[in-house]
């Protein structure tokens, strides 16, 4: 199970969309409302810096919005990554578990880049900047690409196999 390549892929894929839950996935500095607008998995918040960026003691939260939808969705295609993992002995299932974790992925970054967008409508003379955590479930499409490939390839093999006897 663990000697075949989309077996580490798969695990990888987990990792990256679990590194969504750790990272931010947006961030905005608004210098002259002395404020930072900050977006993870669960949650995009307003923080007033009472004019100081480096000095956390004297922040405040001005406005939290729930944004869970993106945390679960990517707690849902960790856990059917590591699933599929599992599912080694039937591979056609294992490539639809991967077509599932696939639109999963495609989901979390929608709606990321969906929350973004509503978000800088708010102050559109600042620009926010994407960080890492936006970035992690595009590198968990690729890799869960790169596992079907070699799932579909194994499948192949043992056809030619089981046509040669």
């Amino acid at each position: 199970m663990i000697q075949r390549i989309q077996t580490v892929l798969l695990l990888c894929v987990a990792v990256c969309m679990g590194m969504v839950l750790a990272y931010f996935i947006w961030a905005e500095v608004n210098e002259s409302n002395n404020t930072v607008s900050v977006m993870t998995a669960f949650k995009m918040e307003v923080i007033d810096t009472a004019g100081t960026l480096s000095d956390k003691s004297d922040d405040t939260v001005v406005s939290t919005t729930s944004t869970w939808y993106i945390g679960v969705l990517a707690i849902a295609a960790s856990l059917v990554a590591i699933f599929s993992v599992f599912q080694f002995k039937n591979r056609l299932n294992q490539m639809k578990l991967g077509a599932l974790n696939a639109l999963l992925m495609a989901a979390t970054l929608g709606l990321s880049f969906y929350n973004i967008s509503e978000f800088e409508k708010i102050s559109p003379e600042i620009q926010g900047s994407i960080q890492a955590g936006f970035f992690f479930p595009a590198a968990a499409m690729i890799l869960n690409i790169l596992a079907n490939r070699f799932i579909r390839k194994d499948e192949k093999l043992v056809k030619s196999v089981d046509r040669i006897r």
